[in-house]
Parts: C-alpha cells; sequence; structure tokens
C-alpha cells in the first residue's frame, strides 16, 4: 500500500462505522479494522476524525465568457479551490458553438483543461445547435464519455421550445441526461425592460425581474415536456417552492426527475437584493424568498432534491460594480466551490441534515446519475481515492482571504461554519492539508462518464 488512514470514522451514503482505509496506486485497495501497515506506506492518524468520499460538484463554469467579461476563476483557480472545500471532481459546462458538433466542443475546452486541472474533471454539454445533423454528434458525445447535456431556457445562446423537445426526444435513444436552466426568457426581458425604463435600476429588480414564478413557469413547462416523452430531466439550480412542489409530483408519480440545488438558496434569502453591494448575489436564477428557502430545505430532507452543486461563475468586485446603477449589467454568478461541502457537512454538524445525507447529496447521488459511478463518489474498495478527513470540531469563519480561488470578494464572507475539512486526497494524492493547496497544477485527468438506465425515481433503480 501507499497510504493508510487509520482509526477515522467512515461516512458514506448509507453507512457509518469505525474503519481504516488502504490506499494503493490510486484506489482504495481495503477498508478494515486494524489493518497493518505495510514498509514504506504513510500512516495518517484520522482518530475522532471522519474520512468521507470527496465530493463532486456538478455544476461549474470555469473560464466562461459571460456579460462581456470571463469568469474570475480559469480551470486551475477554480480546482484548486475545489480540492480545498473537500471536492475532488467537478463538472464544467461547455458551450456549443453554432455549427460545432458535441464532441468537438468538449475537446475545445479538454485542451483548455487538460493542462491546468488539479484534480478530477469531467464535462456536460450546453447545447446552442442541432441543425443539419448536429442533434446527431449526441451520440458521439455519449461514446466520448460525456452522456450529459444541458438546455438554456434564457439568455440571447438559449434554445427554442422545439429544440429542447428535440433533445429530450434524442435523450432517451442515445442514453443521455438532459439537464434544464429553466426560467421564462419572454417573462425575463419583458420584466427587465419595464424596471429599467421605470428607473428601477438597483439588485433587487433584478429579483423582482426573475421572481419566483418566472423560474416556476419554466420548470413546469420542462417537466411536462419530459413527461410527454418519459424521458429523465436534471433541473440545475432549482430555488424556487413552486417549482419543488412540481419535481415531488413528478417522482411521486413515478417520473426519472432529479433537481439540484446550491447551497446560496439553502442559506440566503432574496433579502440580499436590498442590500448596498447586493449586486454581488446577482446569479439567475435568483436567491428567492423564505418560503422557498424552507421548501427546497424540505425537498432535501425529503429526497426530491437529488443534489447540491454550486453554479460556480464568480466574477470580481469591480466587473460586479458595472451594475450599480443598472442591475442588468451586472455579470450573473456568484463564487461557491469552495464552500459547497464544508457549508452541508456543517449543516449536518448541527443536526439539520444527517452526515450520510451530505454524502449523498455531494457525492454519491452526483456520481450515480452522471454515469461516473462506482469510480467516484464512493468509498468502497476499487473505487480512486478521493478522501477528505474532516474535522466536526473545527470551527472556520468563511473569509475571502482564507479562499483559494481567484476571486477577490465572497458571498459567504462571515459566515461560521461547525466543524471543516483538514485534508483532502485525490487518487491517493494529498492535494490539501490545514488551509494549505498542495496539489499540482495538470494533476487532474478527465473523468469518461456512462449512460445510466433509468427505471424510476428513485436512485436505487439507477444501474450503472
Amino acid at each position: 500500500m501507499d497510504l493508510l488512514i487509520k482509526g477515522g470514522k467512515i461516512v458514506t451514503a448509507d453507512a457509518a462505522f469505525k474503519a481504516d482505509i488502504a490506499v494503493k496506486n490510486g484506489k482504495i485497495a481495503a477498508i478494515g479494522v486494524n489493518i497493518k501497515p505495510e514498509a514504506g506506506a504513510e500512516t495518517v492518524d484520522a482518530a475522532d476524525k471522519l474520512v468521507l468520499p470527496g465530493a463532486i460538484d456538478a455544476h461549474t463554469h470555469l473560464a466562461m465568457p459571460f456579460g462581456g467579461t470571463i469568469s474570475a476563476d480559469d480551470y486551475e483557480a477554480g480546482t484548486r479551490a475545489a480540492a480545498c472545500g473537500g471536492t475532488t471532481t467537478v463538472f464544467d459546462f461547455v458551450l456549443q458553438d453554432f455549427g460545432e458538433s458535441m464532441v468537438d466542443a468538449v475537446k475545445r475546452r479538454q485542451a483548455i483543461c487538460e493542462p491546468q486541472a488539479v484534480v478530477d474533471y469531467a464535462f456536460h454539454v450546453g447545447v446552442k445547435d442541432v441543425s443539419d445533423g448536429l442533434l446527431d454528434t449526441i451520440d458521439d458525445s455519449v461514446k466520448y464519455g460525456v452522456p450529459s447535456f444541458k438546455v438554456f431556457m434564457v439568455y440571447d445562446f438559449g434554445v427554442t421550445d422545439g429544440v429542447f423537445y428535440q433533445v429530450l426526444e434524442k435523450s432517451k435513444k442515445a442514453g443521455a441526461l438532459i439537464a434544464v436552466h429553466a426560467e421564462n426568457n419572454e417573462m425575463v426581458n419583458m420584466l427587465t425592460r419595464r424596471f429599467l425604463s421605470e428607473g428601477k435600476t438597483s439588485a433587487w429588480y433584478h429579483y423582482l425581474s426573475r421572481s419566483e414564478f418566472v423560474e416556476a413557469e419554466a420548470d413546469e413547462r420542462a417537466i411536462q415536456w419530459a413527461k410527454s416523452l418519459n424521458a429523465p430531466l436534471y433541473i440545475v439550480h432549482l430555488a424556487n417552492k413552486q417549482g419543488m412542489d412540481a419535481v415531488t409530483k413528478a417522482r411521486d408519480e413515478g417520473y426519472p426527475i432529479f433537481a439540484e440545488t446550491c447551497p446560496h438558496y439553502l442559506y440566503f434569502t432574496s433579502d440580499v437584493y436590498k442590500r448596498e453591494d447586493g449586486r454581488n448575489w446577482v446569479c439567475s436564477p435568483p436567491v428567492k424568498g423564505r418560503e422557498s428557502r424552507e421548501a427546497l430545505w424540505s425537498g432535501v430532507k425529503r429526497g426530491d432534491i437529488s443534489t447540491i452543486a454550486t453554479d460556480h461563475c464568480p466574477f470580481q468586485q469591480n466587473e460586479k460594480d458595472w451594475g450599480i446603477d443598472d442591475f442588468s449589467k451586472i455579470p450573473n454568478g456568484c463564487a461557491g466551490i469552495e464552500n459547497m461541502y464544508p457549508y452541508m457537512l456543517s449543516e449536518a454538524n448541527k443536526g439539520r441534515i444527517t452526515f450520510n445525507k451530505a454524502v449523498e447529496l455531494c457525492a454519491t447521488n452526483v456520481a450515480k446519475i452522471f454515469g461516473c459511478a462506482p469510480q467516484k463518489g464512493v468509498l468502497q474498495a476499487g473505487a480512486d481515492a478521493d478522501i477528505v478527513i474532516y474535522d466536526p470540531k473545527k470551527n472556520f469563519t468563511i473569509k475571502n482571504e482564507f479562499m483559494h480561488g481567484n476571486n477577490d470578494h465572497t458571498i459567504w464572507e462571515g459566515v461560521e461554519l461547525k466543524g471543516y475539512p483538514i485534508a483532502t486526497y485525490s487518487r491517493g494524492s494529498l492535494v490539501y492539508k490545514d488551509g494549505e493547496f498542495l496539489g499540482s497544477k495538470g494533476a487532474g485527468k478527465f473523468v469518461k462518464c456512462k449512460p445510466i438506465k433509468l427505471t424510476g425515481p428513485d436512485l436505487r433503480n439507477i444501474k450503472f
């Protein structure tokens, strides 16, 4: 063996027990009690600590052009921040260009990511163009190891309803999973024009232009189309109560509908947009009201929120300040990749959810849904040795000066967490310890994902 982590409490999505973990050649070689160290192996004492699978962030936008700039974290900075927050695999969104095949889009971004990433990575393709046979290149992408795709119902690169339907239809034949950013584009554009014409320019009107009903209507429409085809659907960054209710109803009816939410929707409310610095929270969909926040927490506990992800897309303060007098000029996005796992584990440590549920939401379910299990998201023999050691007694106050990305501010400034990761291993290599990044640029590897077969809304029915 190369590494032995001894005496910790192993936490998986299903169990918690005291055991040792032996690692060899980047894989978990064995899990057991009183494993004897071998000559030359490093031994790590994890007594009184939790030992967890590394998290998987299924929703990031690294080095992404948006709103006249590029998100602050490139692939190196973003994956570095991920590692320091206990996330060992990131899924980034590749935006297809018009006229470009799905695989060519992936390869274009992969060429940028490969020399930079410090932890492992995978991709989803953001679909723009299905004309002239490009719809059929979804098959090639699935074979290449990228079987997940996203359609945007908003922005100038969003798809029409007809294209969305075609992509859903194709997904069933290809074994692909379609994700959707659901907001009503016409309502957003109309309300934005109205508010600006009335001199209502603050960040509060970003929220009102994309309030609960604007997102909810699109959630319901997307779910209806998926149901009509009995096609699986993954709703990204769900943020509203009515949409949550629609997801629950569809799952209760037996449809394979999955919902992701983000930590900022679980912690903040729309009141942040009334703050003087409210523009820093501008993202789409925006953070919603208290009723929506509580509905999301209920969905988490009930199992109708399947995953937690970040929608990590940070911009520098001076770029956010472009919208001081015009909310429509604020680049949409916030940092979160380093905060996701620590926040959810802190909530578990405070008793709001179990540690098992935090692991399920942030690691195991993600790996199952997107087809990288059992290589990722679990602690078991043969899996990649993506391991986090967590100290439940270490209190931590989030400050941007302690973060490891490129951004010059964080919406999480001053938030107090109970417990914090103290070490992260990526395929058996120590990449983070006690606040210090120890990994290396380019060490991350491309994770080829497999198409999955869905037989119902219960994750136990996912075959991989």
